[in-house]
């Protein structure tokens, strides 16, 4: 536990990547590791994200930590001044104010480590990811496999024909893709 005499140190660690690229599996076992430590954590995730649980954050592997929904990052805010790390999945889900909240957790010396897709299914930048990366002290980039050649992945392809931006699903929706065979199924999706 922290005493008044001990100087905090915030800092912001983004985890991103594609689907299926172990994104929430990293964010639990930093976590995880952080409550061994006895730090006291917080854990967030949009309340859209509804995949697994309403409540955990889920990895693919079926890892959990239990989490609190929000729909909006300015609830973040209320965390208890002994929190010294946060925790935020799926971030992409989130709008741009975001950035300025964890700026903010960051500043009062909290860890802040945040995990989401860096680019959407047509390969944009997704939603405030870009802003938090540039921010950021720790950069992680993980990869999937590419189910069609075995390439590292690092795109998120969507098998549905839906164009919404936000369209939750598992591997009945998206594959992890290479760059190659990203291009080729969206130029197959363009003659179709």
């Amino acid at each position: 536990m922290f005493s008044e005499n001990t100087i905090k140190s915030g800092c912001i660690e983004v985890i991103c990547g594609s689907m299926f690229s172990g994104k929430t599996e990293e964010l639990i076992r930093r976590l995880k590791r952080a409550q061994f430590a006895n730090q006291k954590i917080a854990i967030f995730k949009p309340t859209i994200d509804n995949r697994y649980s309403d409540v955990d954050v889920v990895s693919h592997d079926l890892h959990s930590i239990t989490s609190t929904p929000v729909d909006s990052p300015v609830k973040m805010l209320g965390v208890p001044d002994d929190v010294q790390v946060v925790g935020i999945d799926e971030a992409q889900f989130f709008d741009d104010s975001i950035v300025e909240v964890v700026q903010t957790l960051a500043n009062r010396g909290v860890r802040v480590i945040i995990a989401g897709l860096d680019t959407d299914f047509l390969g944009k930048p997704f939603g405030p990811m870009p802003a938090l990366m540039a921010i950021a002290e720790d950069v992680q980039k993980v990869h999937a496999i590419c189910v069609r050649c075995g390439s590292l992945a690092n795109h998120s392809h969507r098998l549905s024909a839906s164009t919404n931006l936000v369209e939750l699903g598992e591997k009945d929706v998206y594959e992890p893709l290479c760059r190659q065979c990203y291009n080729a199924a969206r130029r197959e999706e363009k003659r179709l």
